[in-house]
Order: C-alpha cells, then structure tokens, then sequence
C-alpha cells in the first residue's frame, strides 16, 4: 500500500509518499481500505518530534480515517453491527496516512447517513476530544455558558456545534474578524477577537460578571490564570493542548474562592476500552444530531495525499499557518 512516512522531524516537506506492506487486523480488530483520512494537530506535532508514538501503535501519522471494511474479528465486527463493506470513521493511535488502517472495532462508528467518507473522517479525533473532555470531565450541561479558546480549529467548530445542540450558551474566540464571523455562522452566540479584545473583560461584560461555567483550552501557558479569571462558581478549566507552553501561574486564592476544577487530558495514550465508551456515547447521544443535520460536517479544503507536490505536506503547511476554518483532509 502507499502511505505518507515522516522521513525525518522538521518542516512538511519530510512527508513522502513511501510504500508499506499492508497491515493485517487482529483479534477485536478491523482493516479499512481507506478513503480520507483527518489533519489533526497532533499530527504536526509528531512530524516535528514533539509527539511521541504511543508503544504499539504504527509510526506512520493520522490520528482518524474513514472509508470501507475490507477485513475483520467476524465476531467482533457482528456484535458491533459491522460488516464487510460497510463504510466506518475511526479514531487510530496512528497510521491513518495510508491506503489501508487497522483500527479496534470499538474506536469505529458508522458513517453518519447523508455524510460522505470525506465529511466522516472530519469526525473522529475532534468528536472523541470534545465528548470526552467537554461534557464528560467538564460537565458542561443544558443552560450553562462555554467559552472555546480557538473557535474556527477542528476541535472549535466542533465545540461550537455540539454546545449549542445540547444546549449551551457558546462563546469563543478566534483571531480574526473573518474568523468570528464563521464561528457565529455555525452557532456561536458570541465571538471574541483576542487579537482586538481583551477576552477576560469581554466574557465578563457578555455574563454580566458572572463568567462561564466551563473553558476548552488549547493554549495553556499564561492563558490559564486569564481562564481562571472567567470561570463561574463551581466553573472547570478543560486543558487539552500546550500551544501557549507547559507552565502556568495562577491565582489559587480565586479557585478555592470559586470551588474551581483545572483538568485537562489526552485521548491518544486512552486505553480501547476507554474510547470504546466514548464511541458508544457519541453513537447513542450524538450520531442522531449528524444525520437529523443539526450538526454538519466543516470541511476547509481536501488535499490528494498521493501527488506532486505532496498533498501531505500541503495539508500540513496550511495547519501551521492557522489560515483554515475547520478541518483539513486527506484523500486516497
């Protein structure tokens, strides 16, 4: 099969089209003949060296793929309610630059009815992330305020759309006007140009003081005692990126004040069983949102992973320069 290898850590231009002998699935496994295949941050970060490969997964990047069952546990694939040629999305700990992609039957869902592969593989690692860290550690609930760090990224349009389907009260930020304005077109009650705006007197004026029930924070660094600034009683600080750096420095006064939560977490190290239960939530509570079209896919641009110049490395170039409003995708 071809697949995109990182040859050595640096710019984009590492990523090469190589050939790689065809993965074979295991017991509880299944192969996906793959048909696009998520750009995820995650996956700039392994190219650059700053992500290392969980033991046992494959060195190849992509962190989420869609397309066709070709292979599978038969026993594995009926109790999941699979079969050969269904078409599925997948969270994968890596690999998923490539023609073929094992993945543990309990990471797949089925692709959401009227969604096409390209539109599915948008879904995985941003729904997984959002699921689990917003409403499952963050407790987000109905009639309570979100503030998402970063409203035009994959995990932010996602944030946006599953917030306010559930029935929150969405505010975000972006960097941008341009940027704000297409996060209030997917549903953003508010939108903050941190680039314009202080966001700290912002959320408090859009409040009126009371500040936000829970933050999504892709920053980290000095963010998080401006974060803490904005939380509500009981509020919680979600943690799910370094961006801004690894230390903070915060005001403790105000967290044992406000009865303050600050978590955080990462998905791809998570053992299957534990995002097998994320994949059964989301099949069960969010899945009939996808397919009734209360939640659509965003999808900025698809690149040709196998082409000169190197789609791969097209994509990449794009993510770091932060110019994209939702997802970036692969096609085979």
């Amino acid at each position: 099969m071809k697949a995109i290898e990182i040859t050595s850590y640096g710019a984009p231009e590492v990523l090469r089209v190589a050939e790689r002998p065809e993965p074979t699935p295991g017991v509880g496994e299944l192969l996906i003949r793959v048909a696009a295949s998520g750009v995820n941050r995650p996956d700039v970060l392994q190219r650059g060296g700053h992500y290392p490969v969980p033991p046992g997964a494959s060195d190849l990047p992509g962190l989420e793929v869609a397309g066709e069952i070709v292979a599978g546990d038969v026993e594995a694939l009926a109790e999941a309610g699979f079969a050969i040629g269904h078409h599925v999305c997948a969270l994968v700990a890596g690999g998923g630059y490539a023609e073929f992609c094992v993945a543990p039957v309990a990471q797949c869902l089925p692709v959401p009815k009227g969604w096409s592969d390209v539109d599915a593989a948008t879904l995985p690692e941003t729904f997984f992330t959002v699921w689990s860290n917003v409403f499952e550690r963050g407790g987000l609930k109905r009639g309570e305020t979100l503030l998402i760090q970063g409203g035009s990224s994959g995990i932010g349009v996602t944030a946006i759309q599953l917030g306010k389907a559930l029935g929150a009260t969405v505010i975000v930020t972006a960097g941008s006007d341009d940027k704000c304005a297409a996060c209030v077109q997917l549903g953003a009650d508010h939108a903050i140009n941190y680039r314009t705006a202080d966001f700290v007197e912002e959320v408090k004026k859009l409040t009126q003081g009371k500040g936000v029930d829970v933050v999504l924070d892709m920053v980290a660094g000095s963010y998080v005692a401006r974060e803490i600034d904005c939380l509500a009683e009981d509020g919680r600080l979600v943690i799910i990126a370094v961006q801004g750096g690894v230390k903070s420095e915060i005001n403790a006064g105000l967290v044992l004040r406000r009865r303050l939560t600050v978590t955080g977490s990462t998905l791809r190290p998570r053992s299957v069983a534990f995002k097998g239960a994320i994949a059964k939530a989301l099949r069960e509570q969010v899945w009939p949102l996808l397919e009734s079209g209360a939640i659509k896919p965003v999808v900025h641009s698809t690149f040709a992973a196998v082409g000169e110049p190197s789609g791969a490395a097209q994509a990449h170039t794009l993510m770091e320069s932060n110019a994209h409003i939702g997802k970036i995708v692969l096609t085979w």
